[in-house]
């Protein structure tokens, strides 16, 4: 493979930027396209800060298609819908459903294993290069959940279990030793030791686009249009120009789809639509991120506040957002933590899902010179940069051990 090949990247997030670091990590020149600049309010900006490389364990599972209906109905849950998106959306919840069975379920599970294993070092690599001053905190995550659908809590730690996750079960009495802050609203619930969490994710992402350009990288901001070929070779067509690459890498997430559809390739990516809000100065009263399960909602502390995360709003990426789902995600943050002073920056971003909650890593359908990196779901920011490597490695023509066929699209076709 000739080094001084010409990598056009389309998404300026966490896996645009982490192919791209690990592209010129093997000689290559990178430039990047975005219509926003790097670190602006899209999901690399506005996610929950975890490094999760313990979670495996998928949400099309068999005991969530009875737990659905109740969610929807009720104001406090997780889970959402936009009536005016249903109808487009049936074709992925068919698809969803079919995915829902025990096998599907340990087979997405087992495939998530193998690249958030692999999650940590991959960003310890992008991280031995920069000066993270004290961004990334070592503390842990913990997951909480009273007594009510503990099936689903045993299902996660079985599979876990077998998988050979690291987790440690705690009692109330663990729980309150770790977040004496948290009011006594849980029963039971998991500590993952080696989660860690970013303090701020905007800064991170910052650091990592600066090393890009300090290394010879080229950013430019355009709103890329469609995707065209000269000979073999892929042209990226903005709204006035076009940029012809040796090869590229689709990385923009939940808009990845329109670039995928124009190259004949139907693959059924949607979006969930996560929100969240900052308490501002009261990062102090949590020392870790808490997930409490049973809603569906999580907080962190960082430089912003507390940043109370979640929700799953299914309502594609035109519809604004939803002042009851940020209603929920106050009144969640306050069942959880007691009194707290009024929110600040209400923020809606789009999780780019497929409906085995696998993401897409690895070469177009038709065309062997067009790469794609999408489809993370909650897990977009954890798996930024193994997914970047695994990219990198592939355009190299590397050899792997890894068994990289559950992510290809032609599972799609």
């Amino acid at each position: 493979m000739e080094k001084n090949l010409k990598i056009g990247i389309v998404g300026a997030g966490i896996q645009g930027i982490s192919n791209a670091l690990f592209l010129q990590k093997k000689g290559f020149s990178v430039t990047i396209f975005d219509r926003d600049e790097p670190g602006s309010p899209v999901a690399s900006y506005g996610n929950a800060g975890h490094f999760s490389p313990y979670a495996s364990v998928p949400i099309n599972r068999p005991d969530v298609l009875t737990d659905v209906p109740a969610m929807l109905l009720s104001t406090t849950g997780p889970l959402a819908l936009k009536w005016n998106y249903v109808p487009k959306m049936i074709p992925w919840f068919l698809q969803f459903i079919r995915n829902c069975t025990t096998k599907r379920m340990l087979h997405t599970a087992k495939n998530m294993h193998q690249i958030l294993d692999l999650a940590l070092p991959a960003y310890d690599e992008l991280f031995d290069e920069i000066e993270l001053g004290g961004l990334v905190e070592k503390k842990g995550i913990l997951y909480i959940w009273n007594d009510q659908s503990l099936k689903s809590r045993e299902l996660e730690i079985k599979v876990r279990n077998e998988l050979g996750v690291d987790q440690q079960i705690v009692t109330p009495k663990e729980i309150h030793d770790l977040e004496p802050n948290i009011r006594p609203i849980y029963h039971g619930g998991v500590y993952y030791q080696y989660g860690r969490h970013a303090r701020n994710p905007k800064k991170i992402l910052l650091k990592l686009y600066d090393l890009f350009l300090k290394k010879g990288g080229k950013f430019l901001k355009m709103n890329i249009k469609d995707i065209n070929f000269n000979d073999e070779k892929p042209v990226i067509k903005a709204e006035t120009q076009s940029f012809l690459f040796d090869k590229i890498v689709i990385a923009c997430g939940s808009f990845s789809k329109k670039l995928t559809d124009n190259l004949d390739e139907k693959i059924p990516l949607d979006t969930e639509r996560g929100y969240h809000v900052h308490f501002k100065d009261c990062d102090h009263l949590l020392s870790r991120p808490v997930i409490f399960q049973n809603r569906g909602f999580g907080i962190t502390p960082m430089e912003q506040g507390l940043r109370v995360v979640g929700t799953v709003e299914f309502g594609g990426l035109d519809n604004p957002l939803s002042k009851s789902r940020v209603k929920n995600l106050i009144n969640n943050a306050k069942y959880m933590m007691g009194d707290l002073p009024e929110h600040e920056d209400e923020w809606l971003g789009f999780r780019p899902t497929l409906p085995d909650y696998l993401p897409v890593i690895g070469p177009s359908k038709k065309y062997k010179n067009v790469f794609y990196c999408f489809g993370h779901h909650h897990l977009g920011w954890t798996l930024g940069p193994i997914s970047g490597k695994i990219i990198s490695g592939m355009i190299a023509e590397e050899n792997t051990n890894l068994d990289l066929k559950p992510y290809s699209s032609l599972r799609f076709s």
